[in-house]
């Protein structure tokens, strides 16, 4: 069973600052010490930092990236298609030859991107595992957990 503790007993964990952690994910880079790398592969992420040894593990961006990366790509596409169509009226072939790879290169370019700053946001918020103090289970989802009753 969970007990209450007031702000004042709970241990004060040092304040890491969200834009740089957010920033150096975005670059692909450790949110701790942005000098390891953050990916092992195109989205996997690496279990710990090389360079520091920060626990990544614990990252829980599942959804997110995507999601956050179809918003600005749509953003950026449709705005731009409705300028085109209006200057120029383009035939419909030649606009699927623009725009579908623009937003299919857009795409891949931004999801690792956002993904890093998705992890470098939990890591700075100390979401998910990266609480030292949470609990050690916290980023199970409930189904997953043992039953404690």
């Amino acid at each position: 069973m969970n007990e209450w503790t007031s702000s004042s007993e709970a241990t004060v964990r040092p304040q890491r600052s969200l834009w740089q952690a957010m920033s150096r994910g975005f670059f692909c880079r450790c949110p701790a010490c942005g000098k390891g790398r953050m990916f092992n592969g195109y989205l996997t992420v690496a279990d710990a930092c090389d360079a520091c040894g920060e626990d990544l593990s614990h990252q829980r961006a599942d959804d997110a990236p995507p999601y956050f990366t179809i918003t600005i790509v749509a953003h950026i596409v449709v705005p731009l298609m409705l300028i085109v169509e209006m200057a120029w009226h383009l035939s419909n072939m030649t606009h699927l030859a623009i725009w579908l790879p623009l937003t299919a290169i857009l795409t891949l370019g931004l999801l690792r991107p956002i993904k890093g700053a998705i992890v470098g946001l939990q890591w700075a918020l100390y979401m998910h595992g990266f609480d030292p103090d949470g609990d050690a289970d916290d980023h199970a989802p409930e189904a997953w957990r043992a039953d404690s009753g």
